[in-house]
């Protein structure tokens, strides 16, 4: 039996961080050999906790999250998925150095909080509330937005900078009560990866899925894999996995699911109160339970987080996968085109990501505006996607005028996944540098993408949601409208309405 390898803690940095090391260690295991993956895969998790900081820049290994220096702008952020001395960190050290040619004595800084993304919440909570850490700037995944909002440890921003170019759907996860209160950064949605050398094993003449596919249209494809007789890949064993661990993973599912059975009829409205009705909770369940059914669905799915998935996924146990953007440049590096596609998540898929907010303590918040202004702005979102991020900002996937123009401090690495400085982004690019999907299937699957509930009690509305969708991964799981009228008593305690 495969011996899993665990990550503690909850909510989506998870994967985002620990679980991201650890894969790119095994991805990149193939490239650089067992010792270079185990090194990295390993040894960074472990490194990132101990240094809090991105490798990279003016952060420098000693960088932690404490108080800023006089004249420091302080940038608190989850860890950068792009790698050692990743594309953030190199961003803030082109504002640096426009601060140099103007000759300011303002500086940014950014530091990187370890642990999961909920133990990141707490840390910034915590040092907001308290005021133990000077932080200026906070890179807040999108479900926190209210609850900093509403808890005034963040400052409401000008209209003007989230601007029409901004993606229409993404540009709603940073207002709350009438009011911006963040400017989007990088985004996230749900995409369906599949193997198209699984499907060409198994005669399927056209593996292009790009256009789209429906669930129905998912399992005939994964009955073909597995027809009786027919010789199946080297290490498969079931059509699809997604993360369902008891996590922020679990929640992504089961909303997406949700909302696709209802329509996108949301569980809450536009003030964070609780709206569904045990009906729409006994639909959404049914199509969480058909989705997950063990004929078709990998049986770790159910305790896999994003790390544990692609993984999985990449070692061919599966032909299908449900994962982030950021998937897509981590899978290029070891599987090839003629191996890999993507496509549109079936039916509705989440929206995440990350927006930036202006502290409610910072002492210098004319120059913090700067930095989000620059941060955000049309060549800084062209240049994060590039990277591997999903863009906010309509131009970077269309406007071919518009380009990553970072001049890297000099000595510095570009965004690799290696420890040593090699590079080796075998990613994909259309004629203009940009990742091949982003244009065609990245895009119009933000614009298409549908949020979680929108409530300062995410973190409650979580817990419980997760907690209880639990027991339909038991041995002895509870019938739809049973676990419906069970689910609804416990959001009703947790959620205002």
């Amino acid at each position: 039996m495969r011996r899993r390898l665990r990550t503690s803690g909850r909510g989506h940095g998870r994967g985002h961080g620990r679980g991201h090391g650890r894969v790119q260690g095994r991805v990149y295991g193939r490239v650089y050999g067992r010792v270079y993956g185990r090194v990295y895969g390993y040894g960074l998790a472990l490194a990132l906790l101990l240094t809090a900081c991105t490798g990279g820049g003016q952060a420098g290994p000693g960088a932690t999250a404490t108080p800023g220096a006089s004249g420091d702008i302080v940038v608190a952020s989850g860890r950068d998925v792009t790698g050692k001395g990743g594309i953030r960190q190199q961003l803030i050290d082109a504002w640096n150095a426009q601060q140099d040619r103007e000759h300011s004595d303002v500086h940014a800084r950014l530091v990187e909080l370890p642990g999961s993304a909920d133990q990141q919440r707490s840390q910034l909570l915590g040092a907001l509330q308290s005021g133990s850490a000077q932080y200026d700037v906070v890179n807040l995944d999108v479900t926190w937005v209210p609850e900093f909002a509403a808890a005034h440890l963040i400052r409401p921003l000008p209209d003007a900078l989230v601007g029409a170019d901004v993606i229409k759907s993404v540009a709603s996860t940073a207002r709350w009560g009438g009011k911006l209160y963040a400017v989007p950064f990088n985004s996230d949605v749900g995409l369906l990866y599949y193997r198209r050398d699984h499907l060409k094993q198994a005669h399927v003449q056209d593996t292009d899925l790009s256009k789209g596919i429906t669930w129905r249209q998912l399992r005939d494809l994964i009955d073909a894999v597995e027809a009786p007789g027919r010789s199946r890949p080297k290490g498969y064993e079931k059509g699809w996995t997604t993360q369902l661990g008891p996590y922020e993973g679990r929640t992504v599912n089961g909303i997406e699911a949700f909302l696709s059975a209802t329509d996108g009829a949301g569980l809450t409205d536009e003030n964070g109160r609780y709206t569904a009705t045990v009906q729409q909770l006994t639909d959404g369940i049914a199509e969480l339970r058909a989705r997950t059914q063990g004929a078709y669905t990998l049986g770790d799915a159910v305790r896999s987080d994003e790390g544990e998935s692609l993984i999985d996924f990449a070692d061919g146990r599966t032909a299908f996968l449900r994962h982030w953007p950021y998937a897509y440049r981590t899978l290029h590096q070891s599987l090839t085109d003629a191996q890999l596609g993507v496509a549109p998540l079936p039916g509705r898929a989440v929206l995440g990501g990350q927006n930036l907010a202006l502290a409610g303590s910072s002492q210098q918040a004319d120059k913090a505006k700067e930095l989000i202004r620059f941060l955000t702005s049309r060549e800084s979102e062209r240049c994060l996607l590039d990277a591997g991020f999903a863009a906010t900002r309509e131009s970077a996937y269309t406007a071919d005028d518009v380009t990553c123009g970072v001049a890297r401090t000099p000595g510095a690495a570009s965004p690799s996944a290696s420890p040593f400085g090699e590079s080796a982004d075998r990613m994909p690019r259309d004629d203009h540098g940009r990742p091949a999907y982003a244009r065609t299937i990245l895009l119009p699957a933000l614009r298409r993408a549908v949020q979680r509930p929108r409530t300062p009690l995410y973190g409650a509305f979580t817990q419980t949601f997760a907690t209880e969708l639990g027991t339909l991964f038991t041995d002895d799981p509870p019938g739809d409208a049973e676990l419906a009228a069970e689910l609804d008593k416990e959001l009703r305690k947790v959620l205002p309405g």
